[in-house]
């Protein structure tokens, strides 16, 4: 019985350093432009293909 116990307050040690991790990097802006890399990439692709051609 004391290793569920254990178990429990182990899973949930874990679940508070995810928790931790996940509002230190939405606060350090991580998550602040999602779809503009993907854009980025579409847009340079486009500026080579007209300056080749």
């Amino acid at each position: 019985m004391n290793i569920i116990f254990l178990l429990l307050f182990f899973s949930l040690l874990i679940a508070a350093a995810f928790l931790a991790a996940f509002v230190w990097s939405a606060k350090s802006g991580q998550f602040e432009d999602v779809e503009g890399p993907a854009m980025r990439m579409l847009r340079e692709e486009r500026k080579k293909q007209t300056t080749n051609s």
